[in-house]
């Protein structure tokens, strides 16, 4: 026969363990279940994050989770920082607010979810509010989206798609060159408009830098790299003739493009700095 104190302890250690079984949480990625609210539909959850990019689900989402992207960074550059989410095609059950100071914006619909389109903000516009819908069945009702932080220009809008057209200046091409997930010489292949982005297809000659395999080699002694880059419709973007560097960002395993001038402009600006002493960087120009 278990003592009274005992046997509350064993139920107190079972109930957590249910609890336990019902998420799943890193540094990065969060998993859970609104399973544990059931009966607290007005419950509020909150969820840290902490890392540049990872992925959320919540199964049978009741109540709501409040999800807080902060990165493990102290940097004046991370006031820089964008959030950029990409919902998953089956997410569904909720709808997803900024919540800055407990004023809240609405972000995306459930409906837009299923689209799977990226939407970005700048990181200080606050915390994901993501609050569930009354629904009669919640068994078929998953909300998943990933996430990324990614560096924006300063005084640029996070959210413009207009924001990648504008040129770098001379000071910005010479930092993204040291600091952007890619960075290659080469030329362009192609000019494809697609439904929301325009894609450009470019061969390059010479890779210094890539996050990931956006590009491959074409193999053979010439070294040469392909891929494609992306932009938005709104740059205008036209096949042009000659070397160019293409500097970018990969973005949900896609690049995209920041900067590309012209190879023998970017090459005048570079020995220029050489010279004063002040390039943020070394790159190999030979």
């Amino acid at each position: 026969m278990l003592w009274p104190l005992s046997a509350c302890l064993l139920a107190a250690l079972a109930l957590c363990r249910s609890a336990l079984s019902q998420y799943s949480s890193d540094q990065c990625s969060w998993r859970g279940s609104g399973l544990t609210h059931e009966g607290h539909t007005r419950d509020v959850e909150q969820v840290y994050l902490r890392c540049s990019q990872g992925s959320l689900e919540w199964l049978y989402p009741t109540g709501a989770i409040i999800v807080n992207l902060r990165p493990n960074t102290a940097s004046p550059a991370a006031g820089l920082l964008s959030v950029c989410i990409k919902p998953s095609r089956e997410s569904s059950g909720t709808h997803i607010y900024l919540d800055r100071l407990g004023k809240l914006r609405l972000l995306l619909r459930e409906g837009e979810q299923a689209e799977g389109k990226v939407h970005c903000f700048n990181i200080q516009e606050g915390a994901l509010f993501i609050e569930a819908l009354p629904q009669r069945d919640i068994s078929r009702k998953i909300t998943a989206f990933q996430y990324e932080l990614v560096s924006h220009r300063p005084g640029v809008d996070p959210n413009s798609l207009s924001a990648s057209c504008q040129p770098c200046s001379d000071a910005e091409l010479l930092l993204a060159v040291c600091t952007s997930d890619f960075v290659g010489r080469g030329s362009i292949l192609g000019v494809e408009q697609e439904e929301e982005q325009t894609s450009v297809a470019v061969t390059l000659t010479r890779l210094y830098r890539q996050k990931s395999q956006v590009f491959v080699s074409g193999g053979g002694r010439a070294k040469r790299f392909t891929g494609r880059v992306k932009m938005p419709r709104e740059c205008g973007v036209k096949p042009g003739e000659g070397e160019f560097l293409f500097i970018g960002t990969v973005r949900f395993g896609e690049a995209w493009l920041s900067c590309a001038p012209r190879y023998r402009d970017f090459l005048r600006l570079y020995e220029d700095a050489q010279e004063q002493g002040t390039n943020p960087c070394h790159i190999d120009t030979n």
